[in-house]
């Protein structure tokens, strides 16, 4: 839209591009809830021909449960990102904890030294930075430094983001990053591989964008999770990370995070497995 319009008129723009309106009253309600940018322009994509015009017989309520499906499997990938962020924060400041201390860790010395010193140092400077703009906002970050100078691992990673904490798993030594991944059966390089395209999606459900089409140029070595899965687009997709997902999950989590996502699609009337 080049000119702001209401949501009226946004539902008679619909209607004229050939979308059937069958309830004007519920749609009108919608459509102020959650906008139109947010269940059309998301979403139309899906339900136009190779000319870009909508198909014969779409309806608003189609858009909308496309809208309302992808908005309910971002929150449930949400739930299990952020149960596998606070794993894999644990086993890292426990990692850095015992081999480095709780106070002088936060040196480039530590950390994997076929990286570039810059980068490290960067990396270091950014998490310090972070550190000082938490200092009297987060409880804790503000207690250790007032108190003792410093802030210990156990806290450290509390305030980091997932991007900030794929950083510094990044950064460890190999020896360090497969003491970790070992925790779930996995090389550092394939865990690496899935804690970055987890990122992506966490962002992705933190700002309402479209999920269940995601696909990622950083590729998961999927033939150590799923031998079986052929993946011929050569990139990475929602399945693919899903079931990554799984392996950082235990088996109660991870069946429950598999059945979240089969009811929602169930709910459409085609029944799969997973």
């Amino acid at each position: 839209m080049k000119e702001y319009k209401t949501s009226e008129q946004l539902l008679e723009y619909l209607s004229d591009k050939g979308v059937l309106i069958n309830d004007k009253v519920k749609a009108l309600n919608l459509l102020r809830k959650y906008s139109y940018y947010s269940i059309v322009n998301t979403y139309k994509d899906v339900f136009k021909d190779s000319n870009g015009n909508y198909k014969n017989n779409v309806t608003f309520d189609e858009l909308y449960s496309l809208y309302d499906f992808d908005k309910n499997i971002r929150a449930i990938f949400l739930k299990y990102i952020l149960e596998i962020e606070t794993i894999i924060k644990s086993l890292l400041a426990e990692l850095i904890s015992s081999k480095y201390g709780i106070k002088d860790y936060l040196v480039s010395s530590n950390y994997d030294q076929t990286i570039s010193e810059v980068i490290i140092n960067d990396s270091i400077s950014k998490i310090n930075d972070e550190i000082n703009k938490q200092n009297n906002k987060h409880e804790a970050v503000t207690h250790y430094l007032n108190f003792y100078g410093f802030v210990p691992p156990f806290v450290l990673t509390k305030i980091l983001t997932l991007g900030e904490l794929s950083r510094l798993y990044t950064m460890l030594t190999q020896t360090d990053r497969q003491a970790i991944s070992k925790e779930f059966k996995l090389s550092d390089k394939v865990l690496k591989q899935v804690i970055q395209n987890m990122t992506m999606i966490r962002n992705i459900c933190a700002h309402n964008d479209r999920l269940f089409s995601f696909h990622s140029k950083f590729l998961i070595s999927f033939k150590y999770i799923d031998k079986t899965y052929l993946n011929k687009d050569k990139s990475t997709n929602l399945y693919m990370i899903m079931k990554s997902m799984q392996c950082l999950l235990d088996e109660e989590k991870s069946n429950e995070f598999e059945k979240s996502i089969t009811l929602e699609i169930n709910k459409f009337g085609v029944r799969i497995d997973i």
